[in-house]
């Protein structure tokens, strides 16, 4: 940009004044843009001509085949499932991601209909799609006022290119469902660890288990055929170097509202991207019902058991699942003797659990916690582990 030269007279030439940079700030912001690409691509309103921060993020050279997983173990408690990974739609529903480091929750969830799960036509998404709209249609007219045609041409190849990425990453949801239901199955019940040491334990039928963590989702494109997808990504990449030259030769006074215009959307983008991604989605087909154990903090979201040590949320995980196959199964403890001796005294702890009296005057089902002490009986068992290790390297084995 060069500096700002008076004129003979002292005022101020703007014609000197060359913004080249807004076609920069036109390409800015693949991150925010990707953050909810998904989500915002699943809805109608991806049709709508209009001006979007960075389009480049969206004409990729091959689509997503699944939506990207949350890390986590996700275990069934009686099915025997068993996933290394949470799938996204699971853990938009289960909303228990930022649960705080050992803790616990327990929610029960039901399928309440057969309509699909959709993104909201209502949400934050909704509003910078219509933003961007708005945006399009007042630098249209400002154009036309300017009588500027190179960026009355660049505000139809950068609007209309977002109806052609639109029409590109266009997707429907298919969860899986089971066929045959009338076979009888275990209940699908599942334990998710997340990488923090917390747990949250789902009360669930295997139908909804399938559909939500352990069958993957598929995503059906309107536009099926891989290279005529390639193709467009082509046309829209001329598009928007097209755009993006018109825009560099544009009046200064049409450039300074472009500018303005990126930056707005390009904030507006950027908040909606740091939102919880619940707030995008329709998970009205789907009931979650908060439960809790009798040692739950009931002023916080979903009601957390909140623990001091991971040993602690594992034996409540357990006290709820009255089982510690899945313990075994997602490796959330060591195969050593001592972590052995503990889960089976976890288990049978764990079998007089009952519903706690505290449900009558919270209306919240509550799970009893037995009054036994996981971190100090451990501690004991690996004293004595350390001792048995410590003489057989001194003795051997056939000594102790």
């Amino acid at each position: 940009m060069h500096w700002l030269k008076p004129n003979d007279d002292g005022s101020m030439n703007l014609e000197s004044l060359q913004l080249d940079i807004v076609g920069f700030l036109a390409i800015l912001g693949e991150g925010s843009v990707l953050a909810n690409a998904q989500v915002s691509t699943l809805s109608r309103w991806i049709f709508l001509p209009r001006l979007i921060p960075a389009p480049q993020a969206l004409m990729r050279p091959t689509r997503p085949i699944r939506l990207e997983p949350v890390p986590g173990h996700v275990s069934g408690i009686f099915s025997g499932n068993y996933r290394d990974s949470i799938n996204h739609i699971g853990n938009i529903v289960s909303d228990a991601s930022n649960l705080a480091p050992f803790s616990v929750r327990v929610v029960e969830v039901k399928r309440t209909g057969e309509q699909p799960l959709k993104s909201k036509s209502v949400a934050p998404l909704t509003i910078v799609l219509l933003l961007g709209f708005a945006l399009s249609v007042l630098l249209l007219a400002i154009s036309i006022w300017k009588k500027d045609g190179m960026s009355i041409i660049a505000t139809v190849l950068l609007s209309l290119l977002s109806s052609l990425i639109g029409y590109g990453n266009k997707w429907t949801l298919q969860l899986p469902r089971r066929k045959d239901k009338s076979v009888k199955v275990p209940r699908g019940d599942v334990v998710i660890r997340y990488p923090k040491g917390s747990f949250l334990i789902v009360r669930c039928d295997e139908d909804v288990a399938r559909e939500l963590y352990f069958a993957p989702e598929s995503i059906e494109y309107l536009l099926t055929h891989g290279p005529a997808y390639r193709i467009l990504s082509l046309i829209g990449t001329v598009m928007l170097m097209g755009g993006v030259i018109c825009l560099a030769n544009a009046q200064i006074q049409v450039q300074i509202a472009w500018a303005g215009s990126y930056m707005l959307l390009g904030s507006g983008y950027w908040i909606v991207a740091a939102l919880p991604g619940k707030l995008h989605w329709d998970t009205s087909c789907y009931t979650v019902t908060n439960e809790c154990l009798s040692d739950s903090d009931m002023d916080k979201k979903g009601y957390p058991s909140e623990n001091h040590t991971f040993t602690q949320a594992l034996w409540k995980a357990i006290v709820v699942s009255k089982t510690t196959g899945w313990v075994r199964r997602s490796d959330a403890c060591p195969d050593t003797r001592a972590w052995e001796d503990w889960l089976n005294a976890a288990r049978a702890c764990s079998k007089d659990v009952r519903l706690s009296d505290k449900e009558n005057s919270t209306g919240v089902k509550t799970w009893e916690v037995p009054d036994w002490d996981p971190q100090a009986y451990l501690a004991e068992l690996l004293d004595e582990q350390a001792k048995i290790d410590d003489k057989i390297l001194r003795h051997g084995v056939d000594e102790v």
